[in-house]
């Protein structure tokens, strides 16, 4: 036969169940009941807050990124036209802010400033002149000429330099020309004593260190007068007198003078190649400082 089992629940354990139960119960119903009796203005708040925060804050984030230019540019209607003609280069910080800018525009305005105001154009771009200043001022302005540095760097500016002649120039003008120091300008000057002057600009060759590089610097700005080469009279100079030309050697001077006794003087300077010790190229270079 099978037992029969008898569940005895208690009246304490009946309680326990019937409270453990109403509980559940309110924990599941509680979030309806709530949603049910919500007032339907707090479910739609998000709709129109939405697009306050969103305008709010793009506002905020414009005035945000301008806030700079605002501060510089707050001043209304509060400047004043200058009372002559001036030149924005020349304009101190006292000249700026009597115009109705404050210390910091006119400031920024200074350091703009450093590289030079050329013209309206330039003003308008320094950013802390308003529309309504420049306005004012821009009937008032003058410029300087403007140097173009850059293209003055690309560009050979040629200037026609003042010709020196080599037989009478000083020391100082021979330094000054270009190519010329204070060096060479004291060889020249030495070399044209020895020779009574340059009949030809190939002398300067003669020169001591002088090269045909150097004189290519300098060959334009110079030039020859032969009318002020000292001349040696060859009916009347000594032996010591000829010999001392740079081109003439005792030999020579020895010889121009036998010839003289001989003739009872030169007649035409062709003469003196009658000498063996004289062949034409000698007699070229001797012409210009030879006379009868």
């Amino acid at each position: 036969m099978r037992e029969e089992i008898n569940l005895i629940v208690s009246k304490r354990s009946r309680k326990g169940l019937v409270v453990l139960a109403l509980i559940s119960l309110g924990v599941i119903s509680y979030p309806r009941f709530f949603f049910y009796f919500s007032s339907k203005d707090k479910i739609s708040i998000r709709s129109f807050p939405q697009k306050r925060w969103l305008s709010s804050h793009r506002f905020k984030s414009y005035k945000s990124t301008h806030s700079y230019l605002e501060r510089f540019n707050n001043k209304k209607n509060s400047f004043s036209i200058p009372v002559n003609k001036f030149d924005p280069n020349l304009y101190s910080l006292k000249d700026w802010i009597a115009l109705g800018l404050s210390e910091k525009q006119a400031n920024v305005i200074l350091k703009f400033g450093t590289k030079g105001f050329y013209s309206n154009e330039d003003l308008k771009k320094v950013f802390v002149i308003s529309n309504e200043l420049f306005s004012l001022i821009k009937d008032s302005t003058f410029y300087p000429n403007r140097i173009f540095k850059d293209l003055a760097k690309n560009i050979e500016i040629k200037t026609v330099a003042k010709l020196v002649d080599a037989n009478s120039a000083s020391e100082l003008d021979l330094v000054n020309l270009k190519g010329i120091g204070p060096f060479f300008a004291k060889q020249i000057i030495k070399k044209r004593n020895e020779l009574g002057g340059f009949s030809d600009i190939q002398q300067l060759l003669e020169v001591w260190k002088m090269d045909v590089e150097k004189i290519a610097v300098f060959k334009d700005q110079i030039f020859i007068d032969p009318l002020l080469i000292h001349k040696i009279s060859i009916n009347n100079a000594t032996i010591d007198e000829l010999k001392a030309h740079p081109y003439i050697r005792w030999s020579i001077a020895n010889s121009i003078v036998k010839m003289r006794f001989q003739k009872n003087g030169f007649k035409t300077l062709e003469e003196i190649k009658e000498s063996v010790l004289i062949n034409e190229e000698l007699f070229e270079k001797l012409k210009p400082y030879l006379s009868l």
